[in-house]
């Protein structure tokens, strides 16, 4: 291994005692290392207020009792250094703080055979938790997209999106990673206890958190940057005004990650707060699976062309034409100088332009004159 044992267990002790997405312990740990932080925070505790409580727990922790543990129930502690750690997660470095949450984590938690640094190209599916049918429908079949072209779904295993965007991916047979905002050995929610086992045996669930740890509130705010963080975009399907969906949004803008809203129900609720997102430009927007697959796709791949209604009959014509087939009638024949008066053009030319149309169907001649053909009668409102 790359990483030496003392540095590992010091980053389990870290992980123990400081929580997920802790601003000043996780920097420092990136700037010093595991062991010298942790030399700083039992030797100079009251250095900083922030790191008190961290310093408080110290005496506590048996790091080498919580690895062993953890392995015992297949749960693998993956740290920088590491072949598998995703290099992705460093971006975090300079991505701030959202709600004193950010940096680098100093481990990851995994249970599970995917390995993190052969997810691939991945995309986050996130969205509210009290999603609709329509939430529901538009996540699974996103997700089943990118799961089907290779990408690996990324999301929260929450209520909601989150669920619909996991189950889409199974059911297309391709790879998911559930991020928890609790130990990967829990549950969260409980009801989601199969789904979640079953993403362990044959994908990843990974956490910032110990094993044992509990959902508190702050840590889905930490799970979210380790979400957009892993992913080289973030969808968000359905969000409220007040959503982590949205904090996750924020956390791929910052990352410079692609970010990519699904328009709902313009009276929907659920829908609010992608619409602000849309709105103020900070997302593009998608409607369909293949729409995300071109925005993060490498250059050439995955392009889509404009999408339009079929060609018409009357598409291929010109201007002149369709202004003669205009003014011809469509039961009461005409003579061809009437049709001429009516669009407004030279006799000579309307009489040949109508010996065009008529060989494509667009007119028939009568012996009382000229009417539209069966391929001349418009199909939409002109």
């Amino acid at each position: 291994m790359s990483v030496s044992d003392q540095e590992r267990l010091a980053r389990v002790t870290i992980s123990v005692v400081a929580e997920p997405g802790d601003v000043r312990c996780l920097g420092l740990t990136r700037e010093l290392g595991g062991i010298r932080f942790l030399e700083v925070l039992r030797d100079q505790p009251d250095l900083r207020p922030e790191l008190r409580a961290a310093a408080g727990r110290l005496a506590e922790v048996q790091p080498e009792r919580v690895l062993e543990g953890a392995v015992r129930r297949g749960i693998r502690f993956v740290v920088p250094g590491d072949d598998e750690w995703p290099s992705s997660l460093d971006d975090l470095a300079g991505a701030g703080a959202l709600h004193a949450r950010g940096e680098v984590p100093a481990g990851l938690w995994v249970r599970g055979p995917l390995r993190l640094d052969r997810l691939g190209a991945a995309v986050a599916v996130v969205g509210s938790r009290s999603s609709t049918g329509y939430g529901d429908q538009v996540a699974g079949e996103v997700a089943g997209v990118l799961a089907t072209a290779g990408q690996t779904v990324v999301s929260g295993a929450a209520y909601g999106v989150d669920y619909a965007a996991h189950r889409g991916a199974v059911a297309a047979e391709g790879r998911t990673v559930a991020v928890l905002a609790c130990g990967v050995d829990k549950a969260y929610p409980a009801a989601h206890r199969q789904m979640i086992d079953h993403l362990a045996e044959h994908h990843a669930v990974v956490s910032e958190a110990p094993p044992g740890a509990a959902p508190l509130r702050i840590r889905f705010l930490a799970r979210n940057r380790l979400i957009a963080a892993l992913t080289q975009g973030t969808v968000v399907v359905e969000a409220a005004l007040r959503s982590g969906a949205l904090n996750t949004a924020s956390w791929a803008d910052r990352l410079h990650r692609a970010v990519m809203g699904v328009p709902g129900p313009v009276h929907s609720a659920a829908s609010e707060g992608v619409h602000e997102l849309l709105r103020g430009g900070g997302a593009s927007v998608v409607t369909r699976g293949e729409d995300v697959l071109e925005l993060v796709a490498r250059s050439g791949e995955h392009l889509l062309d404009v999408r339009r209604a079929p060609d018409g009959p009357r598409d291929g014509l010109t201007i002149r034409a369709r202004q003669v087939l205009d003014a011809v009638p469509v039961s009461s024949p005409a003579p061809a100088v009437s049709v001429a008066r009516v669009a407004g053009l030279g006799l000579d030319e309307v009489e040949v332009l109508l010996a065009g149309l008529a060989l494509d169907g667009h007119v028939e001649r009568l012996p009382a004159g000229w009417r539209l053909g069966g391929g001349g009668r418009p199909t939409i409102e002109r």
